[in-house]
């Protein structure tokens, strides 16, 4: 029964090393996903749009296009697809561009934090496992009839507050995170809707229906 225990007890641990890692890796990479398809700022921003709109006054649009390309930005891209589908007209390419948007920046996005929000969920309940493993081990030591091992017990005990410890201090930094990037991500949202804004504004002119 001991090494029934003992067994269960590294495979929680191992567990919950991984759901850290897992974590961690998750919110870095949402973080950098957050950080690639953003303006630093609106006056960067804003530099991009003016571009924009001085090649689609002269009704250039290759040359648009070419500003576009290399930029992996949101803005950027979203401007690009505008523009190469123009020809759709003014209102159905308002509402290409939005599903654009949800679609390749905030589904993918939201996916990304799914689990990391998996994790939140899950290491306080792999470390409550821990617990109910730890108590059990030390009620089994009580219940043998023989001699009480203290030592063995004060062990048991302590992993169960170990393990629920870990859950908790694994799944608090990432709450905190999670909070972070959505404050992030919804700065990003507001900007890119005052930029989209102002690209329509733009090419109003050059958009059949517009």
């Amino acid at each position: 029964m001991e090494l029934l225990f003992l067994a269960t007890g590294y495979a929680i641990y191992a567990l919950l090393a991984g759901l850290a890692l897992w974590g961690a890796f998750c919110v870095i990479m949402v973080w950098r996903r957050v950080a690639q398809v953003r303006f630093t700022n609106e006056e960067e921003q804003d530099e991009f749009l003016d571009e924009i709109k001085e090649t689609l006054a002269a009704k250039n649009f290759n040359a648009a296009m070419e500003l576009c390309e290399d930029d992996r930005r949101a803005m950027s891209q979203l401007t690009l697809y505008a523009i190469s589908h123009r020809e759709a007209g003014y209102e159905k390419l308002q509402t290409q561009v939005v599903e654009r948007f949800q679609q390749d920046v905030l589904n993918d996005i939201d996916h990304r934090l799914s689990w990391v929000n998996t994790v939140i969920k899950s290491a306080p309940m792999i470390g409550l496992l821990g617990t109910v493993t730890g108590m059990m081990g030390a009620f089994s030591n009580l219940s043998s009839g023989d001699k009480v091992d203290t030592i063995q017990m004060a062990e048991d005990i302590q992993f169960a507050l170990i393990t629920t410890a870990c859950g908790l201090a694994i799944a608090v930094p990432l709450v905190l995170c999670v909070a972070s990037i959505n404050i992030r991500l919804s700065k990003t949202e507001d900007l890119i809707g005052l930029g989209l804004r102002r690209l329509f504004e733009s090419l109003k002119t050059v958009i059949p229906g517009s």
